[in-house]
């Protein structure tokens, strides 16, 4: 199931739920009872590296694959 950021157009808190994909845009209730309402947004991450810098497979890739067999950089 992934997982979605939502932000309340109030006060900028942001929270994350686990949701079917079917469900993403369906309102969310406030967990803190205030009556705010939470709108998705647009989830950022980040990586070491700079782009395209892959990564590195050691005895056990982080994906589950042995080395080299997930099509990441080596």
């Amino acid at each position: 199931m992934p997982l979605y950021e939502y932000i309340a157009r109030e006060d900028g808190k942001v929270i994350e739920l686990l949701r079917p994909m079917s469900e993403a845009d369906a309102p969310v209730v406030d967990p803190e009872g205030k009556g705010r309402t939470f709108v998705r947004r647009q989830s950022t991450f980040a990586t070491s590296g700079g782009p395209g810098a892959g990564h590195v497979h050691t005895s056990m890739c982080g994906c589950g694959k042995a080395p080299g067999s997930c099509g990441s950089r080596n």
